[in-house]
């Protein structure tokens, strides 16, 4: 059975393929590390976690005596790290979070690897590495910097980070790169465009717009909602993950796109209009609104707010190398999976109302207050 390493495995993104992984994949036992800061809900993977199958830690990346304890504990083969700071408003408050969490604790998860998994030297006294170990790390297209309108992210896109969110996980990609080349570790890298779905944290656009509806306040925009962004369903994510771990070239990058480009403002509208039907076809999911009724749900909730500092203008990524090598291809469009994502929030509000009330606000609290 494979021993996976899931690092930030309740928050979004890892949460989504702990649950896939225990469903598609029986020889799997997947080790589960989380900080649990504000983006990490334990109640995400709390019907999954067993003590056998599903195992959970809290602890932080950075704590190199722990990252030791679990490689030998459980005798890790595979490190899929999902963990970060990923909110750039934040990375713009306080750079520094970023830094230590993003490339330290990548860092430090390397190290603990290479400790664990080298063998001996080669004759060019070059590391030896056992045969079923592979270091895969999590990253973003925001790695590549902005596009104007024509265009795709390409795996040989140059990098050229914008914010100190990106700039962190462009070191981290860098990092993982140089093991691979100075040690010769074997690893993979996936950069990803905007995803949605289930368990996302609800300041990102998308939850945070249907929560914004659901309590009447109003939508905010940054600019003029002119920005574009590819969305890519989580679900179809998990699976492109899964598959460049199992079958991808040692120290290749792969993009993964959802060939979903929208403008925020179109995002926005949508989720409105999908509400609305939403709420026609079933009123019981009217009993939800609050300071609100039906009828107020329309672009009149739609706010324009100051631009975020260095906001790109465009990411759109070709995903062709992973469907050409691999033959993943994205399965949601846009359509089918807002509407499933929406779906979603409405019938799990209580997930929804324990994240906004309890560790969120003291982390963001405590955050801005080091400003």
């Amino acid at each position: 059975m494979k021993q996976y390493l899931i690092t930030g495995g309740a928050g979004f993104i890892g949460a989504n393929f702990v649950k896939f992984m225990l469903q598609s994949n029986a020889d799997v036992r997947l080790i589960v590390l989380d900080a649990l800061t504000y983006a990490g809900n334990l109640a995400t993977i709390e019907d999954d976690i067993d003590g056998e199958r599903c195992i959970f830690v809290k602890g932080d990346i950075c704590d190199r005596a722990l990252a030791d304890e679990i490689f030998v504990k459980y005798d890790i083969d595979t490190v899929v790290n999902f963990a970060a700071e990923s909110h750039v408003d934040r990375s713009i408050e306080n750079p520094q979070l970023f830094l230590i969490t993003n490339i330290l604790g990548t860092q430090n998860l390397l190290d603990a690897a290479r400790r664990r998994w080298t063998t001996g030297k080669d004759a060019n006294g070059y590391p030896t590495w056992r045969q079923d170990v592979k270091f895969h790390q999590v990253s973003t297209d925001e790695v590549y910097g902005s596009l104007g309108a024509d265009g795709y992210f390409t795996e040989t896109t140059p990098l050229d980070p914008r914010s100190p969110y990106s700039a962190s996980k462009t070191s981290a990609d860098l990092f993982v790169k140089a093991y691979h080349e100075t040690y010769k570790m074997p690893v993979t890298i996936t950069r990803c465009s905007n995803n949605y779905g289930p368990y996302h944290f609800p300041e990102k656009l998308i939850p945070l717009i249907i929560k914004n509806i659901l309590e009447g306040k109003s939508l905010p925009v940054y600019g003029d909602g002119s920005n574009v962004r590819d969305w890519l369903y989580v679900e179809d994510h998990c699976k492109a993950i899964d598959l460049v771990i199992r079958k991808g070239r040692v120290g290749e990058v792969y993009n993964i796109g959802g060939h979903n480009e929208r403008t925020n403002i179109h995002i926005v509208k949508t989720i409105i209009k999908t509400i609305r039907e939403l709420m026609t076809e079933n009123p019981e999911y009217q009993k939800l609104l609050q300071n609100i009724d039906i009828d107020g749900i329309n672009d009149s909730l739609i706010t324009f707010v100051k631009d975020r500092l260095g906001h790109d203008q465009r990411y759109a990524i070709d995903p062709q190398k992973i469907t050409d090598e691999l033959g993943w291809t994205p399965e949601t469009n846009f359509e089918t999976g807002i509407i499933k994502t929406i779906r979603w929030y409405l019938d799990n509000q209580q997930w929804v109302n324990q994240i906004v009330s309890g560790d969120y606000v003291k982390y963001y609290e405590s955050m801005y207050a080091q400003r």
